[in-house]
């Protein structure tokens, strides 16, 4: 028999929070105890005061309810697969259970990683959990605990918060069987958790199943309701809330609802509607927790809109509680150090905490009247009223030049054509080597990036400076024997945030730092208006490194697709549109680099999967207008010229399809932590352009043998004939430190040499 639960309902929350400090405090720590710098206890010290922080703010801030458990030193897929006893049994034997968690998500010179991929459609990467016959599932919940003491020492109203048992299952790479084969032995261990916290004082516990934004077979939508009528039966538990976020739950809302959990949380900025609630009465009798507030964007929320959202769901639902619509993870911490921006522009936006301040808003104005909360009110109208009007937001000659464009602008000659004439115009030898695009970021170009924004050094002293990098990094190449050589990129910050600064339309941020994956931080520029292209943004540097050699040098760019996915993009217009404003400006940066004697061009187009739609049926349309903008980008060249893509760190199956259409004359791919799997469903997919797997990873500290590359290139031989092979990394060298960027490259250009 299942007993009713009575928790104190609560007003205002978010679903998580961002972890590595706004300041990155959490990555120069975890990286000194990675190179010795640090013992643990400093490690722990730092987190300790960077949750106090974290949680301090939010319980002065108003909010009632605060999650707790959603701090990792990496990843909390990773921290799940912990809690569940579930990390792949080559790591067992490292004693030090920190050093275990780590040699997990970075691997050791001796030990593979987990693969490691995007988030749903974001640009956070979790690691894939490996489940297969020797993994026997186990319940260690010491660090939820020990945080959830920690919260409630400090006097806060705490919500433990973990992944569901469907989602860790759905998300983890299954040696055999279906995805839920195993969930027969994971619901005892939830309930078992739930038991147990409730003992330690948790009165609510968050239960995160995003997976329930995705399409989900009669089977599974079936299991939805066993699982959490099963976890939901115990006495002596927690209320539960159930979240969903990155999209709607469609059919799966109705089994939610006719669970016995107390509470559950929907995304209503990405896809759930006031009808969709309406449409399922059993909803009526749960806490209904309404993510208002967006937690992947930052522009302000209109809160007028969200009010009558609010007040139209009180009549689907007896109690209704503010939140952010997912984690704070995926924002930057707060506008507070934004001094830079113009002050129009800072007007428009939130950061996480002023999204904190938006659900307190917004909870007021429920609980005790708009009056309560005018003036905040009136300035959000306002703020909205300067966006619409901004002169910015529409520039007429690149919206007529996209009027004007036919679809001749975006095709090339037939691939077997151009392979022809590429071949006759490069002279490549089989199995061309070459690298993704970066090379290190030493400390003498981050010391004069540094001194150049200071004012310490002038342009043209920088410029000089940069040049002797790339003096080094060609004669690097030129030593190694390597056949397509890149410039190494010392003058980019980031392969987004470059081309951000040089274009209009764009603005970026001082301390906007979110967490990619691990310690990478990026912070991602704000696309707010009409995109141009003042002047050119990379001829000069491409056009000195060719200099300095007789070998082709790739010019390198990103893609639009991937400046879009890894910004913050404006959403007052479709995405389609914004992507083809930058495809634009890309495109003529793309013709000028070709005018000035760059025969291979790079368009790297990492995020492609990313921004893939959750749901079948909204991904053909997404494909269709990203392949055009990566073609309106490409397609002003000559035969002649070869152009090139890189994809990296997500599952490609479900796009291999656009892979194809790109037209690119060589994809450049990752492959080293999946084990060359994506190779099959190319072929599958029947294509038949150059392809080059990365054969070794470089989120890895470890140097690859000659023998594990020269195995690596045999299975891709069995896929791929030679004359399309090229041999190159997962991805770029920027992370990487320079001797084992040598060893690396050495063993990749001799596997190379002895298989051709």
């Amino acid at each position: 028999m299942i007993m009713s639960i009575s928790p104190t309902p609560f007003t205002a929350t978010v679903l998580g929070l961002p972890r590595v400090g706004p300041n990155r405090e959490l990555k120069r720590a975890t990286e000194a105890y990675w190179a010795g710098r640090a013992d643990a206890d400093h490690l722990h010290s730092v987190a300790a005061e960077l949750r106090h922080t974290h949680l301090s703010a939010l319980a002065a801030a108003g909010l009632d309810s605060i999650p707790v458990g959603t701090f990792s030193y990496y990843d909390q897929v990773l921290d799940t697969a912990v809690l569940l006893g579930a990390l792949p049994a080559r790591v067992a034997d490292i004693a030090d259970p920190l050093d275990r968690y780590f040699a997990a998500a970075r691997g050791t010179d001796t030990i593979a990683p987990l693969e490691m991929t995007k988030w749903f459609d974001t640009n956070y990467h979790y690691l894939v959990p490996e489940v297969d016959a020797a993994t026997q599932f186990s319940l260690n919940p010491a660090k939820l605990f020990a945080e959830l003491a920690e919260a409630e020492a400090l006097g806060i109203p705490a919500r433990p918060v973990v992944i569901g048992p469907l989602t860790f299952l759905k998300l983890a790479k299954h040696a055999v069987g279906a995805p839920l084969d195993r969930l027969a032995e994971l619901v005892p261990l939830y309930r078992d958790l739930l038991t147990r916290l409730a003992a330690a004082g948790a009165e609510w516990v968050q239960i995160d199943e995003p997976i329930l934004v995705t399409d989900l077979s009669d089977t599974e939508l079936a299991a939805v309701r066993a699982t959490y009528t099963e976890l939901a039966s115990p006495a002596d538990r927690p209320a539960i809330l159930l979240a969903t976020y990155f999209g709607h739950t469609d059919a799966a809302l109705a089994e939610i609802a006719a669970t016995p959990v107390e509470a559950v949380a929907l995304d209503f900025t990405a896809g759930t509607t006031v009808d969709a609630v309406a449409s399922v009465p059993a909803l009526s009798r749960k806490l209904l927790v309404a993510g208002m507030v967006d937690g992947r964007n930052i522009w302000r929320t209109d809160l007028g809109a969200a009010l009558s959202t609010l007040g139209a769901l009180l009549g689907s639902a007896t109690r209704v509680a503010v939140s952010s619509s997912c984690s704070l993870l995926h924002v930057p911490y707060s506008l507070t150090p934004e001094t830079t921006l113009d002050d129009r522009l800072r007007s428009w936006l939130a950061f996480g905490a002023e999204k904190v301040d938006e659900i307190r808003v917004l909870a007021t104005a429920l609980t005790q009247g708009t009056a309560a909360v005018a003036a905040e009110l009136r300035t959000a109208h306002d703020a909205a009223q300067s966006r619409r009007t901004d002169p910015r937001l529409h520039h007429d000659t690149v919206r007529a030049r996209l009027a004007a464009l036919t679809p001749a602008d975006i095709k090339r000659a037939p691939a077997d054509q151009r392979r022809i004439e590429q071949r006759a115009h490069l002279e490549l030898p089989l199995l061309p080597t070459t690298t993704i695009g970066s090379y290190p970021q030493t400390s003498a170009i981050r010391l004069a990036r540094a001194a150049l924004r200071k004012g310490e050094i002038d342009q043209t002293e920088y410029v000089a400076r940069m040049r002797a990098e790339i003096d080094d990094v060609i004669a690097l190449q030129e030593r190694l024997g390597l056949d397509v050589l890149v410039h190494g990129e010392p003058e980019r910050n980031d392969m987004v945030q470059y081309f951000a600064e040089l274009l209009d339309g764009f603005a970026v941020t001082d301390n906007g730092w979110v967490q990619s994956y691990g310690t990478r931080c990026v912070r991602p520029p704000i696309l707010f208006g009409d995109v141009t292209r003042p002047t050119p943004m990379t001829t000069d540097w491409i056009g000195y490194a060719q200099s300095r050699t007789t070998k082709p040098v790739k010019g390198m760019l990103t893609g639009p697709v991937t400046i879009l996915a890894w910004s913050f993009v404006r959403d007052d217009q479709p995405l389609a549109d914004s992507a083809r404003q930058v495809a634009l400006a890309i495109r003529d940066e793309v013709t000028d680099l070709e005018r000035n004697g760059a025969r291979i061009i790079q368009v790297d187009e990492p995020a492609l999967r990313e921004l893939l739609p959750l749901r079948t049926a909204e991904q053909p349309a997404y494909l269709a207008w990203s392949v055009d903008s990566f073609r309106l980008a490409t397609a002003g060249v000559a035969d002649t010229t070869q152009i090139h893509t890189h994809l990296c760190y997500s599952e490609f199956g479900e796009v291999i399809g656009a892979i194809a259409g790109l037209d690119a004359d060589v994809t450049s791919i990752e492959a080293a932590r999946s084990h060359m799997e994506v190779l099959d469903d190319l072929n599958a997919a029947g294509f038949d352009l150059g392809v080059g797997p990365g054969v070794y990873d470089i989120h890895s500290p470890r140097v690859p043998s000659v023998e594990e590359i020269t195995t690596s290139l045999n299975a891709a031989l069995k896929a791929v004939p030679a004359e399309r092979l090229w041999v190159n990394p997962d991805c770029g060298l920027k992370t990487r430190g320079p001797v084992e960027v040598e060893a690396s490259l050495r063993n990749l250009v001799a596997a190379a040499e002895a298989l051709r």
